[in-house]
């Protein structure tokens, strides 16, 4: 068996923490032996145990002489407990095969360093790009301090998502949203602008059997204090975590609901990317999924705050009078528009879903 095959199964575990270990990397590892996969783990829920620990921790047959394969580099720094490291060379591990770098100034090379000082062979950069690809949200929060920010969007063939009246109930098909609950287990937080709050009262929750517990924590932008207890987020803020994000500090407060207060801009509106750079150091989000309207995503996408566009589109038409995903940019020549690169289609039977990366 080849180091890209083992990595490859390292790599299928990683995706099994996403969404559920920030602010920390969803990381898998793999000890293998003889060609023979010995034992295999995953990060921990909340980002700890690291996967190498609960790997080592788990293996009831001797792993001396034995190779590990590990998604990224391992950890270096005394944290909460002892570095990753100090685990990796006291098991009598021979070999050590990693596929990205830790971007994390604490570590990026010191893990590797510290093995090779200890006499154990490591090779790295093995499926590299798949890594990184995976831990896209860690990645950003290390290089631009905010969360990877992709945006849903369940549209028309005309980019439209809801009647003049308001209706969008469904735009799109069941396998499509089941496609999105999904999917929405693999992000630490959804968003909300207030208008969708009003307009649709939603739940933002996994709501198919085996990810049910898997809710990512739900935010809502929301200066005019908007939310009310009767709204369907507010009823749940007792089973699934819900922060309003304001730019000022609200009078009454609504039981269960977290506040985080952000910085206005010139107009008084909440500063997008002060608020993007908070959801980070205050709550820890490294992977952001928005499900906002066209104001919202237009004001993210103003500000360059989309890294990813998710346009779940069927095969429906509603015209010039109804509402669009984006609205007015003011964009005078398509030398100036703003660009993203297909990276993926799905084919669904009444729709399909279309995955755009920005360039």
């Amino acid at each position: 068996m080849t180091d890209d095959h083992f990595m490859s199964i390292a790599l299928k575990l990683a995706e099994k923490s996403l969404g559920s270990v920030a602010p920390n990397p969803a990381v898998g590892c793999v000890i293998a032996k003889d060609g023979i996969v010995i034992v295999e783990g995953y990060t921990g829920i909340g980002g700890r145990p690291h996967a190498e620990v609960v790997t080592l921790q788990s293996a009831k047959d001797s792993i001396h002489g034995a190779t590990m394969y590990v998604t990224l580099e391992p950890c270096c720094h005394h944290g909460v407990t002892e570095p990753c490291t100090v685990e990796i060379i006291r098991s009598g591990i021979k070999r050590v095969v990693i596929a990205a770098i830790d971007p994390d100034k604490r570590v990026s090379g010191g893990g590797i360093k510290a093995l090779k000082e200890a006499g154990i062979e490591v090779k790295q950069g093995i499926m590299q790009e798949e890594a990184e690809k995976l831990n896209i949200g860690f990645f950003t929060t290390q290089k631009l301090h905010r969360p990877f920010i992709a945006c849903k969007i369940a549209a028309t063939l005309d980019g439209k998502i809801s009647t003049f009246t308001g209706d969008s109930k469904w735009i799109t098909g069941e396998q499509t949203r089941n496609w999105v609950h999904e999917l929405r287990a693999t992000y630490d937080a959804i968003m909300i602008g207030s208008n969708t709050l009003v307009n649709d009262d939603p739940l933002l929750t996994c709501r198919l059997l085996e990810f049910e517990n898997r809710s990512p924590i739900r935010l809502i932008i929301d200066s005019q204090g908007k939310l009310k207890e009767e709204h369907n987020i507010a009823k749940t803020a007792d089973k699934v975590t819900t922060w309003v994000i304001t730019n000022k500090e609200l009078g009454r407060k609504i039981k269960n609901i977290h506040y985080l207060v952000v910085n206005s801009n010139d107009a008084g509106k909440i500063y997008l990317k002060d608020m993007a750079s908070k959801l980070v150091s205050e709550i820890g989000i490294t992977r952001l999924l928005v499900e906002g309207g066209g104001v919202l995503i237009t004001e993210l996408l103003k500000h360059n705050l989309i890294d990813r566009l998710i346009i779940c589109r069927s095969g429906k038409i509603l015209g010039n009078d109804a509402v669009p995903f984006v609205i007015n940019l003011g964009i005078q020549s398509i030398n100036s528009c703003y660009q993203f690169k297909k990276a993926e289609i799905v084919d669904f039977d009444e729709d399909i879903i279309e995955v755009w990366d920005r360039l």
